[in-house]
């Protein structure tokens, strides 16, 4: 079977991170042919300008058919690039990479997520679309995790839990069995969540309480 044609959407560091996932499920099978980078602001100091394909805007004039994976952090700046797609040449990959763990049952992973490396998915753990869980994450059973949300390296999600859409996680956090996390919501590095935040706040500290509270966004 011919390797298909992908791109990334963001040239930074996670977007060179992304490149190293598509080279490991390569490396059991060429599933893939990387043709480069979109991105408004590409630092060409870091990525070989033979692999640079223009701004996000360019992917409008793509002609033959192409995945695109958004390696993109911020859950609203990602929303708001894919909702701007409208080439019907491309569609959203879901990338896992080999050195996960993802368990059986009727949960699903939607399209366009991006599953890092030393990630475990346990059981009936739905998660949704545009979803990043970064390096070393955990997912318990029965988690529901929603649209365009991002989990940085090492996030400990408990069973049953209830996470929005578009929300944010940092580094390390950890979320206990049972809580919700409304959309939008940002948690802290570290932060440990035993209780359930509200919509559009940021939330810090052991036990994570909000600081902040933002009025809800309208989608772009």
């Amino acid at each position: 079977m011919a390797s298909k044609p992908i791109a990334i959407c963001g040239a930074g560091g996670f977007g060179r991170e992304v490149r190293w996932l598509i080279d490991g499920i390569n490396a059991g099978d060429a599933e893939w042919d990387f043709v480069g980078y979109f991105d408004d602001d590409a630092d060409l100091r870091k990525v070989d300008a033979g692999l640079y394909l223009g701004p996000v805007r360019a992917l409008e004039e793509w002609s033959s058919p192409l995945a695109v994976v958004f390696a993109i952090g911020s859950p609203q700046a990602k929303r708001r690039l894919i909702e701007r797609v409208k080439n019907p040449a491309l569609w959203f990959p879901t990338l896992i990479h080999p050195a996960c763990c993802v368990g059986s049952g009727p949960g699903s992973i939607g399209e366009g997520s991006i599953i890092c490396a030393g990630t475990i998915i346990t059981v009936d753990v739905q998660i949704g679309r545009h979803v990043i869980l970064n390096l070393g994450c955990t997912v318990g059973h029965d988690t529901i995790i929603g649209d365009y949300s991002s989990f940085m390296p090492t996030v400990n999600i408990s069973g049953e839990v209830l996470i929005g859409e578009a929300v944010y996680v940092g580094t390390g956090a950890s979320i206990v069995n049972r809580v919700e996390i409304g959309r939008e919501t940002i948690v802290g590095a570290g932060a440990v969540v035993t209780e359930s935040l509200p919509p559009y706040c940021t939330a810090v500290g052991v036990p994570a309480r909000p600081i902040e509270f933002r009025g809800a966004e309208p989608l772009p």
